[in-house]
């Protein structure tokens, strides 16, 4: 590889067999008869070093397929794709987890990896016992780990429990503890996966900022989140993975967004309507079923473009599991870009006004007011929470997402028959009267 190039991936693929299991309900005289031919089975892969694999019948699954690309010293990549894309798969390739199917990766320098809540800790051991256990794993002296220690415990934030054993720690304090040390260890080639948006936003911030400050050094990271603001705003290339394959890679990071957002509308058919097909993500309070955008015009087609003279109408569909006072559903609503434009959860307004969520199937509908938003396309994101507890359906994590276009409608000016500047087009009421008569702010 040359000075500059630390990583280098020459058609990296990986292979998994994957099992299927024929019947559910089945006579005993089946389960006996299934149970000896997979015995065989198993036995004959045991025997000839392939791996053991349950279930009546199998097939290939390629998590990665032909994948190249190069990383220089000292770059910030992003890794944006649809959940499945091979995204995680890639990472732990880069980081030695696993090998490589097909294809190679040469990599220069000490690698350290984030890629799943506790990653590398002993959860029996204490905070502080795991700091110099995962420094170790990453190959740094114990003189080294020593001179960064209450760096890492401060930026961490978790020295009040430093020495309780992690299996007690929350997910946060988990995830705070291990970015902490792999950032603060000085690997030359630091690997994030979506992990952190298990955080609060302060923490995010911080790490955000020390990926930046890591970048400025002169170390390289790759970034994996399906948050495209974080990934506009920290790295400076975006490599896009589909279905396993690479799709592109983009020096323009808001190009690279663009076409990985609209390259997910095209395979989604429909980009209006979301509904759960395979299992959701569960968590123990709120599972989504439906969510779907339309307009209130009776012409206007299912799928859009829709036209901004009239509302459009976000409808939520799902089940509460478990009742609780913090509990709410909200929305986001992006620009083409990734943008955040705004969010409204059900406890924007007076406490008195909260809707109360009950245990069993709720649908609920949220309001986009008229002439508020320009000509172009746009993104809403389904988000649940406990309010200031956790996330349930986190901003930017792979939750329920729908995408709509506004075309015309924008105003009864004839100034305005098309896009108006600016990414809100909002029809505001002006007043004109004599001098003193208007509304006039209160003198200091």
């Amino acid at each position: 590889m040359g000075s500059s190039l630390v990583i280098r991936a020459v058609g990296l693929s990986k292979k998994y067999i994957i099992g299927h299991q024929a019947e559910r309900y089945v006579a005993l005289r089946d389960v006996l008869a299934r149970n000896v031919r997979n015995l065989w089975r198993r036995t004959s892969d045991m025997a000839r070093g392939r791996a053991i694999v349950a279930g009546d019948s199998t097939e290939e699954f390629w998590a990665l397929k032909d994948v190249s690309f190069d990383v220089n010293q000292g770059e910030v990549l992003g890794i944006i794709g649809r959940n499945g894309a091979g995204k995680s798969t890639l990472l732990k390739i880069l980081s030695r987890i696993t090998e490589p199917s097909e294809g190679r990766v040469s990599i220069k320098g000490r690698v350290a990896s984030l890629l799943e809540v506790g990653t590398g800790f002993h959860p029996e051991l204490t905070g502080r016992e795991n700091i110099y256990l995962n420094g170790a794993i990453l190959g740094m002296t114990r003189s080294e780990i020593k001179r960064k220690f209450d760096e890492i415990v401060d930026f961490s934030g978790v020295e009040k429990f430093l020495d309780t054993p992690v299996k007690r720690y929350s997910t946060g304090m988990h995830v705070r503890l291990a970015f902490a040390v792999a950032a603060h260890l000085e690997p030359e080639i630091l690997v994030v996966d979506e992990v952190l948006a298990v955080g609060d936003a302060e923490f995010q911030k911080k790490c955000l900022g020390k990926m930046s400050e890591v970048a400025h050094e002169g170390r390289t990271v790759l970034f994996v989140s399906h948050n495209m603001n974080s990934v506009e705003r920290l790295c400076k290339r975006v490599l896009w993975l589909e279905a396993g394959n690479l799709s592109g890679s983009y020096p323009n990071v808001r190009e690279g967004i663009v076409a990985y957002l609209r390259g997910s509308d095209q395979h989604n058919g429909d980009a209006t309507a979301w509904r759960q097909i395979n299992d959701f993500e569960r968590n123990d309070y709120f599972i989504p079923q439906e969510l779907r955008v339309f307009s209130r015009d009776p012409r206007a087609p299912s799928g859009g473009p829709f036209s901004n003279q009239f509302d459009i109408v976000v409808d939520i569909m799902g089940e509460v599991l478990l009742v609780d006072p913090a509990l709410n559903i909200g929305i986001g609503v992006y620009s083409e870009e990734g943008t955040l434009l705004f969010q409204s959860l059900t406890t924007d307004s007076a406490e008195v006004n909260w809707i109360k969520l009950g245990l069993g199937p709720i649908q609920l509908q949220v309001i986009i007011p008229q002439r508020l938003l320009n000509e172009g396309n746009y993104r809403i994101e389904l988000l649940a929470s406990l309010h200031y507890r956790e996330w349930l359906l986190a901003p930017g994590v792979g939750a329920p997402m729908v995408s709509f276009s506004i075309q015309g409608g924008l105003s009864e000016s004839p100034y305005w028959d098309d896009k108006r500047p600016g990414i809100l087009a909002p029809v505001l009421r002006w007043h004109s009267q004599s001098v003193g008569e208007l509304v006039r702010p209160v003198s200091l």
